[in-house]
């Protein structure tokens, strides 16, 4: 490691196949702590380049327990985190209204590292408990077209970096790399972004695969559409700035969708919009992230038919149903 370390210290870059090869020695833990740090540092000091995010997104694909749910007609929800906005869980409140519209969805998170409350947290805290066999995963996306996976436990090398990503409370390049490692590799994927350089090189990286993304980015520093200010989003056809106004909403101020400053207030705010108790603000932000997830499918027509749908997932109990199938299941 000393000499891999001197290497990129010198300004230098990895190759796909290095980046590869050191992230599987990673997982395996052939490099001690202060060592492995040191390495997540330098990611910290400039960003990652297309080679290196993909050599490391292919080691973690190839490393994670497979997962087979008999389809891949599928949604991901999902933000890179990191933006530092302390906003409540917008990506997994919209994965639920996803579900209640009847869409199936495979939504991959873990603890918060830079944040207060990830996804992980947050269903922890209201009752779910993880899993990781196939056959319960599959029970609950036909009960409530829904299923979590709790990255640690498909993914090795998340798993042994974890203490050393909490210790450092800093957004470092697993953030940038979650989004892409879902082991059911869903047909379709909406991803957050803090900045637009990362979604450039998702963009880059997303169109030579061919696949359906989405990717959004509000631009005032969002990794999700904040309704704060415009947005931008990209898909594999090119990118589009949107107002609030575009997307059937006036502007909010920032301190509406805040998330809270503990884990529990982080779970009650979560379970209160569930249960139709949330703000304008906050019904806003969650309807417009899920009308968007569900446009990307191509199966529900237009945003605002996709729209429709989510306030009806919302108003009507839907999306609760899903999280209480879920939970209870």
């Amino acid at each position: 490691m000393k000499q891999i370390l001197q290497y990129l210290f010198n300004h230098q870059t990895l190759t796909k196949a290095e980046a590869k090869s050191i992230l599987t020695e990673i997982s395996q833990g052939k490099f001690n702590d202060n060592e492995v740090t040191a390495f997540i540092t330098v990611f910290l000091m400039r960003s990652i380049t297309l080679e290196e995010l993909e050599g490391f997104r292919e080691a973690l694909l190839q490393l994670a327990k497979p997962v087979d749910l008999g389809t891949k007609d599928l949604v991901d929800i999902v933000g890179t985190g990191g933006d530092g906005k302390n906003t409540f869980n917008i990506s997994t409140l919209a994965s639920f209204i996803v579900a209640g519209a009847g869409q199936k969805v495979a939504k991959q998170g873990n603890y918060g590292a830079s944040t207060i409350s990830g996804s992980s947290n947050v269903l922890e805290e209201l009752g779910y408990k993880f899993k990781e066999n196939e056959d319960e995963l599959k029970a609950d996306l036909e009960k409530g077209n829904i299923c979590f996976l709790h990255a640690p436990l498909f993914h090795p090398a998340l798993k042994s970096v974890g203490p050393l990503r909490k210790n450092l409370g800093l957004k470092t390049f697993f953030n940038i790399l979650g989004p892409l490692v879902n082991p059911v590799r869903p047909d379709f994927t909406m991803i957050g972004v803090a900045n637009l350089e990362i979604a450039r090189v998702y963009q880059y990286l997303l169109q030579k695969e061919n696949q359906e993304f989405m990717l959004v980015h509000a631009l005032d520093g969002y990794d999700e559409i904040s309704l704060t200010g415009d947005s931008k989003i990209f898909d594999k056809n090119g990118e589009t700035i949107y107002s609030a106004q575009d997307l059937g909403f006036k502007n909010i101020e920032p301190e509406s969708i805040s998330g809270g400053k503990t884990k529990e207030e982080a779970a009650k705010i979560f379970l209160s919009i569930l249960e139709g108790k949330g703000t304008e603000e906050q019904n806003s932000v969650v309807l417009a992230n899920a009308a968007l997830a569900l446009e990307n499918t191509r199966k529900y027509g237009n945003y605002f038919d996709c729209l429709a749908l989510a306030k009806d997932s919302l108003e009507n109990g839907k999306a609760l149903n899903s999280l209480r199938s879920l939970v209870d299941g």
